[in-house]
């Protein structure tokens, strides 16, 4: 399918502008996903996250969550975790929650419609359920979003939609007793919820630009994604 992809910039109330890399199929669609970035920003990896859903039939956008502390574009390096360790820490979840309603409402104008989804990674798996809990997502997914266990798990309760949450068997940052903590939280608050285990799967599994790569882990989590949205965002 035919892409096109733009960037554009949204004004936040009480802060900087704010970048957001986009694409979509050539042909019109009415469905759409926010992609919520790593900590180390927008980057090549996010932006084919982007660009693989958009050639499912997606409008798929990508918000700059570090507008606030880095200069628009900014990318850090994995191999240097402390380089953008500063940006990631600066974040509060008011703050993330307006960046995150700023482009909804972006999507939603561009689509005429409501039929949104998220996906995050790392730090941007807690992005997508903090999102969850704000927004009229239709379906959330999260990968490996270590700050759910360690902050998130009394924002169970207020999950509004379905999520799908993939954690590493071999991630050390998610440990198996927190993962059943929330678990038991979402299962408390009768949420509609996916939890998948990848026993053999890293933290950052899905990059293919991280030594964590794992392919399989990153195809079969990548196809019960589009399942998981399928079943939940009409056009």
């Amino acid at each position: 399918m035919k892409i096109s992809e733009s960037s554009c910039s949204l004004s936040i109330p009480g802060s900087t502008s704010m970048q957001v890399f986009s694409a979509k199929p050539e042909t019109n669609t009415q469905k759409g996903i926010l992609v919520f970035q790593e900590a180390f920003g927008v980057n090549g990896h996010i932006k084919n996250v982007v660009r693989r859903l958009a050639q499912e039939g997606y409008l798929a956008a990508a918000p700059e969550l570090f507008h606030r502390t880095a200069p628009a574009g900014f990318e850090g390096s994995y191999d240097n975790f402390m380089g953008v360790r500063s940006h990631m820490e600066a974040l509060t979840p008011e703050n993330i929650i307006k960046d995150c309603e700023a482009t909804y409402a972006w999507m939603q104008q561009e689509l005429q419609t409501n039929q949104i989804g998220c996906v995050g990674f790392c730090m941007g798996g807690f992005v997508s359920y903090l999102a969850n809990t704000a927004l009229h997502i239709k379906a959330a997914v999260s990968f490996y979003g270590s700050q759910i266990l360690q902050k998130g798990i009394s924002l169970a309760s207020q999950q509004k939609s379905p999520i799908l949450l993939f954690w590493g068997g071999q991630d050390k940052s998610t440990p198996s007793d927190a993962i059943l903590q929330l678990t038991q939280a979402l299962k408390a608050s009768d949420k509609d919820f996916v939890t998948a285990e990848i026993s053999k799967a890293e933290h950052g599994f899905n990059c293919d630009d991280r030594a964590s790569y794992h392919p399989i882990a990153s195809q079969l989590a990548w196809h019960l994604s589009l399942d998981f949205f399928h079943q939940h965002i009409h056009e």
